[in-house]
């Protein structure tokens, strides 16, 4: 007869070849926590924070966590919380992007040493999602997701203000001179002011809206405000669960599928969210061995309209979802369209999920129409990303159109080019810069395996010259990322990235370039044997870094369309070779 697995400190013994001693030194160092021998008998729940100085958006950690404790006790468990990396967005140089897979990692393995039966995984800022879905779709250990939720917006002359589409608002005017060093001082002190991440449907919210929507987290958690009572109620219910999952497993590997995935990507679609949420949820099923095609999101784009009025894209705020029904009100309006077999954290499929929120008359909450639009009278009738394709990104790039002005999409425009970071920063406020409003705006080596990083600088800034004339949008290139709160005609992604040798990195200033949306389409007007030249002209890449965890991000970093994770990662590497 099989014996039952082992179950809480049980689990995984620490190596001193001799099982039952190392079990009782176990319950020894244990004890030394206080915990009684019947506590230590349970089921244990781990709690991954990642609370930090670093990272303010997550300074509600602590009594969420205390919250998830009471939840895991009450339903018989042991939790037991451990901290993991932070990614605090705007504290993480050159940007929180490069340190995504190293949290992941952390996540992974201290999930898989410790002996828990089941995770709480809390994250919120943006990268700190991913990398906890990444890492629990590898560990495949029963994981619930709970995020710290959005920050309010508060009032501030006549308005509701909150980061960050708000921020890049304000910036814009400040560039343009219509606010004074004294006022955007006094803004910047406005627009963060309570405990919770950006309050817009930036990419923390897009990804919460993500995790909900696969069925990691429990329903109708994503959009509740950090600061609100519902948000402990949530983590004290996440607790609950994750001993429920200990005692009757469902593993990622059970939630995180090809069809939950497609869902996934219908309501990114749907909200109008972030442009980094495409390669955060790239790399989360390519953890599963689950491949997430630019083309597929381009027929889904085709017939999945925007429902949810948000900015950056909208007029709302994050507190508004939750109070116009929260994501159940989103995918109860997408239901025709999903794949409502799907199972979820609650041991529920989410069709099940949604049918459970009706009353006994089969009637749905309440919906407030003007945030969650219906199905029949969206926002816009087709998703808010497209993916374009052509001799500049032969790979695909990304432009978020629900953020972007349509009477720029059709267009030829002549290319000034920026060949770094720091050459974007000495020459775009130049009063000699050679640009005007039709010219389209290119930058190089910005990409996944660039010393950048592939920062959130794809939102290049219109040349001040063209600012103060009041140009408000002009077409952006590049191979960088965009914040999810950010707004504009900004094409991102664009594969294979200039430091991987791509089209992108020969694009000289003068260069036409032809965009077209509608043709899905964008293409360097350069005949071949110029761009044969100018590729044998250029110089050697720069030397690998010689150690450490730059030279592992320089050598496995994968494109965008993989999702930038390494490639070591992955269920199913890619072939040697692959671009």
């Amino acid at each position: 007869m099989t014996s039952p697995p082992p179950v809480g400190l049980a689990r995984g013994l620490t190596q001193y070849g001799d099982a039952d001693f190392s079990l009782y030194l176990r319950r020894t160092f244990a004890k030394q926590a206080g915990w009684s021998t019947e506590m230590l008998q349970r089921p244990v729940v781990g709690i991954a924070q990642s609370a930090s100085g670093f990272n303010p958006c997550h300074r509600n950690s602590p009594e969420l966590v205390e919250a998830i404790k009471r939840g895991v006790i009450a339903a018989g468990g042991l939790p037991l919380d451990f901290p993991t990396i932070s990614l605090g967005e705007s504290f993480l140089s050159p940007t929180s992007m490069k340190y995504r897979n190293l949290m992941s990692i952390d996540i992974e393995e201290m999930v898989r040493a410790q002996p828990m039966d089941a995770v709480v995984l809390l994250g919120g800022c943006d990268k700190s999602v991913p990398a906890q879905l990444m890492g629990a779709a590898s560990a495949d250990v029963p994981a619930v997701q709970l995020v710290v939720g959005p920050m309010l917006p508060m009032p501030y002359q006549g308005e509701r203000l909150g980061a960050c589409t708000d921020c890049r608002r304000f910036w814009g005017r400040y560039r343009a001179g219509q606010i004074s060093a004294a006022g955007i001082e006094q803004v910047e002190g406005q627009l963060a002011v309570t405990a919770g991440t950006c309050g817009v449907m930036g990419t923390a919210s897009t990804m919460a809206a993500i995790a909900e929507t696969l069925g990691m987290s429990l329903p109708g958690t994503a959009a509740i405000p950090a600061v609100h009572a519902d948000r402990l109620r949530a983590a004290e219910a996440s607790g609950r669960q994750a001993v429920a999952l200990a005692l009757q497993p469902i593993r990622p590997s059970q939630i995180i599928t090809p069809a939950s995935v497609d869902n996934a990507l219908r309501v990114l679609l749907a909200i109008g969210g972030s442009t980094n949420a495409l390669i955060h949820l790239t790399a989360i099923a390519g953890r599963r061995g689950i491949p997430v095609s630019l083309q597929r999101l381009n027929a889904l784009s085709d017939s999945t309209p925007v429902l949810v009025d948000l900015k950056p894209t909208g007029q709302h705020y994050m507190s508004d979802l939750f109070a116009a029904g929260g994501m159940g009100a989103v995918l109860r309006e997408l239901a025709p369209l999903l794949h409502l077999d799907c199972m979820t954290v609650t041991g529920e499929t989410l069709g099940q999920r949604l049918a459970a929120a009706e009353d006994g008359a089969g009637k749905a909450p309440w919906v407030d129409r003007a945030v969650v639009r219906a199905l029949d009278a969206p926002v816009t009738p087709q998703g808010g990303l497209v993916a374009l394709f052509g001799t500049l990104a032969p790979n695909g790039a990304i432009l978020k159109r629900s953020a972007a002005d349509p009477a720029l999409f059709e267009r030829s425009g002549r290319a000034v080019v920026f060949t770094s970071l720091a050459d974007l920063a000495a020459r775009i406020d130049s009063p000699e810069l050679d640009v005007t409003p039709d010219d389209f705006l290119v930058l190089q080596n910005a990409g996944p395996t660039s010393d950048a990083a592939m920062p959130e600088a794809g939102y290049l800034p219109i040349p001040a010259k063209l600012a103060q004339a009041g140009v408000k949008d002009m077409v952006r290139i590049s191979d960088a990322r965009m914040s999810g709160t950010a707004y504009g005609t900004v094409v991102l992604h664009v594969s294979p990235e200039a430091a991987a040798g791509g089209p992108l990195g020969l694009v000289r200033h003068g260069d036409r370039i032809r965009l077209s949306v509608q043709q899905r389409r964008l293409d360097l007007l350069v005949d071949d044997a110029e761009l044969a030249a100018r590729r044998a002209a250029l110089p050697p890449p720069p030397a690998v870094p010689p150690r450490g965890y730059q030279r592992l991000y320089q050598t496995q970093t994968l494109q965008a369309e993989h999702g930038c994770d390494f490639d070591f990662l992955r269920a199913v590497p890619l072939q040697p070779g692959t671009p």
